[in-house]
C-alpha cells in the first residue's frame, strides 16, 4: 500500500510540472529564430494568435501541435484559412492535416528529444502543411 502511495504521488507531482511547463510555455510563448506566429480565426471571425516553430521541410512550411493546448489547432482545423507572420511579414495560407508517408517523413526530419517530450508530457503530435493561399 506504501508504494501505491509513493507511485501515485510521483504521478502527481508530474501531471503538476507538464502543467507548469505548459502553462509558462503558454503565457511566455518563446520566440526564437524559427518561430512563426499563425492566426486562426473562430466562427465569429475573431483571430487569435499564438506562437510556434515553423518547420521547414523541402519547399514546404508546416507546423506542429506538441503541447496538450491546442485551441489554435482546432482552430485551424475548422477553418484552415490562417494567418502566418514570419519574419514580421504576415501572409495568408491554407492549413492542411498532414498523415500517411508525408506526416512520418515531417517527423523524421523534426524529432522531439526525449526530454522534452518528457516535460510536454508525451502529448499526441500532429502537423498542418501551411499552403499558401490563392491571391
Amino acid at each position: 500500500m506504501k508504494a501505491l502511495k509513493i507511485v501515485g504521488i510521483l504521478l502527481l507531482v508530474y501531471v503538476a510540472l507538464v502543467a507548469i511547463f505548459e502553462s509558462l510555455l503558454g503565457y511566455f510563448q518563446p520566440e526564437a529564430g524559427n518561430t512563426v506566429v499563425i492566426t486562426t480565426f473562430d466562427a465569429d471571425g475573431a483571430g487569435h494568435d499564438r506562437v510556434l516553430s515553423g518547420l521547414d521541410s523541402g519547399e514546404r512550411l508546416y507546423v506542429a501541435v506538441n503541447h496538450w493546448p491546442r485551441a489554435w489547432y482546432r482552430r485551424a482545423l475548422a477553418n484552415p484559412q490562417v494567418r502566418v507572420t514570419r519574419d514580421g511579414e504576415p501572409q495568408d495560407y491554407v492549413a492542411v492535416p498532414v498523415t500517411g508517408d508525408e506526416r512520418v517523413s515531417v517527423e523524421t526530419a523534426h524529432p522531439i528529444p526525449l526530454g522534452v517530450r518528457i516535460l510536454m508530457g508525451f502529448a499526441p503530435r500532429h502537423f498542418l502543411r501551411l499552403d499558401p493561399a490563392a491571391d
